[in-house]
């Protein structure tokens, strides 16, 4: 069985419940939502009711937490769902938007979380977003959400046991 395993997929893609699946329902899990709460938002915050509803009774529920952290403290099966919502967090409080190049602080915990995963002490899924596989983003936003998506998910790839692609619904064993 894989200690370590990376979830990838489009919007709407399965990503979400296959990671899920890969893990026992009866069994306590510590689930890492990183999604952000906003009270602006409905339809966000009906997002994230729908994936609470959905975990099982037998797992534990982390929001806001440092995600490396996390990892490197251990403590049983460990879901984190989802990346790209981290990296937004990160990119959000580094300031990296306005910013004229990436700030050094998305890559101090690009690499720590790296690290934290390579060494993980126990069963650890991820889930991340796939977007470079269409148009290149018309803003820079776009383009630098993009490219610093497609680093995290190469570098944790490289760490990972196991890669899974999710296409409309089906998993893809990338390696």
């Amino acid at each position: 069985m894989p200690t370590r395993t990376l979830v990838l997929g489009g919007t709407r893609s399965g990503k979400s419940r296959h990671a899920e699946d890969l893990l026992p329902a009866d069994e306590p899990v510590r689930y890492v939502a990183t999604a952000r709460a906003r009270a602006d938002d409905p339809e966000w915050s009906a997002r994230i009711d729908a994936h609470r509803a959905r975990r099982p009774a037998a797992w534990s529920t982390l929001e806001g937490v440092d995600v490396a952290a996390v990892v490197r403290a251990g403590g049983g099966p460990l879901l984190v769902d989802d990346l790209a919502t981290w990296l937004t967090g990160v990119l959000d409080d580094a300031g990296a938007w306005e910013a004229p190049s990436v700030p050094p602080a998305v890559g101090a915990a690009v690499d720590e979380l790296v690290t934290a995963i390579e060494r993980a002490p126990g069963r650890v899924v991820l889930v991340s977003a796939e977007v470079g596989l269409g148009v290149v983003p018309a803003t820079r936003a776009g383009r630098l959400f993009r490219d610093e998506l497609g680093a995290l998910n190469a570098a944790l790839a490289a760490v990972c046991d196991e890669v899974v692609l999710l296409v409309a619904g089906l998993p893809l064993r990338l390696k």
